[in-house]
C-alpha cells in the first residue's frame, strides 16, 4: 500500500510539474517574425508575377545581373511587406516620375544616390522606418551588427536595385498589375 501510495504522489507531482513548465512556455512565447508581411509564398499570384518581372528588368549592371538569385529572398521579404502593408498607404507619383524613375533605374552609369532623390520626404521616413534591417543595440563600435543582417547586406550591396524596386512597387499602387510597368 505504502509503495502504491509513493508512486501515485511521484505521478502527481509529475503531472503538476510538467503543467506549470507547458504555462511557463505559453506565457513566454515569441510572437510570429512579421518582417515579411504575411511572406512572399502568401502572396496571390498576380503580385508574385510582378516581382518576377521586377526582378528581371531591374537588375541591369553587368556586375549585378545575378544579384536578384543571390539575394532572393532578402527582395522577396522587403517586396512581401511592401505589399501586405499595402505601401503604407503612400500615393503613387507615376504620373510625374515614371519616366525619369525608369531611366535612371535602367541606367548602368546612374548610382543609387540617384534614384534615392526621386523619393518625397514621406517615402524616405516610410522606407527608413519600415525596411526589416534595424542597427542591433549594444554592438561594437565600428561594427554594426543588424536584425536581419541578409536583409541590410542585400540592400547595401543592391541599393539602387532595391530602392527601384521600391518606387516602382509604390507608383504601381502597390502592385495594381501582374507586371513591373515601365515607361516606353
Amino acid at each position: 500500500m505504502q509503495l502504491f501510495l509513493s508512486t501515485f504522489l511521484a505521478v502527481v507531482a509529475g503531472l503538476i510539474y510538467a503543467g506549470e513548465a507547458a504555462l511557463l512556455r505559453a506565457k513566454t512565447a515569441q510572437e510570429p517574425d512579421t518582417a515579411c508581411g504575411k511572406g512572399f509564398e502568401n502572396l496571390v499570384q498576380g503580385s508574385q508575377d510582378y516581382y518576377r518581372t521586377a526582378a528581371v528588368e531591374l537588375f541591369k549592371h553587368p556586375l549585378h545581373t545575378m544579384d536578384n538569385a543571390t539575394f532572393e529572398q532578402e527582395f522577396e521579404c522587403w517586396f512581401a511587406s511592401m505589399c501586405t502593408t499595402k505601401c503604407g498607404g503612400l500615393p503613387s507619383l507615376a504620373e510625374s516620375r515614371k519616366k525619369d524613375l525608369t531611366a535612371t533605374c535602367s541606367s548602368v552609369e546612374a548610382d543609387w544616390l540617384k534614384v534615392w532623390n526621386f523619393f518625397t520626404q514621406e517615402e524616405v521616413k516610410w522606407f527608413k522606418t519600415n525596411y526589416p534591417a534595424a542597427e542591433v543595440e549594444g554592438s561594437e563600435e565600428g561594427t554594426a551588427i543588424y536584425y536581419k543582417q541578409a536583409m541590410q547586406t542585400a540592400k547595401e550591396i543592391n541599393k539602387k536595385e532595391m530602392l527601384c524596386l521600391t518606387l516602382f512597387t509604390i507608383d504601381d499602387e502597390c502592385v495594381k498589375w501582374p507586371y513591373i510597368r515601365l515607361s516606353k
